[in-house]
């Protein structure tokens, strides 16, 4: 009984760690994105289109 206490704080004490590496990495700014800001315009997908009057013509004579 006294190995699953054990695992228990043992399990507790890695998360802490790998929660506090992960706090420490988003404060010195590893996951701030510099690139993607300066192409962005080069992979604009939106099309910009008129709207079109597409009316039938009926010609009536």
């Amino acid at each position: 009984m006294s190995v699953i206490y054990l695992l228990l704080a043992l399990s507790i004490l890695v998360a802490l760690v790998f929660f506090i590496a992960f706090i420490l990495a988003v404060k010195k700014g590893q996951y701030d994105d510099s690139y993607t800001p300066s192409v962005r315009m080069l992979f604009d997908d939106e099309l910009i289109t008129e709207p079109s009057n597409k009316t039938s013509t009926n010609n009536k004579d």
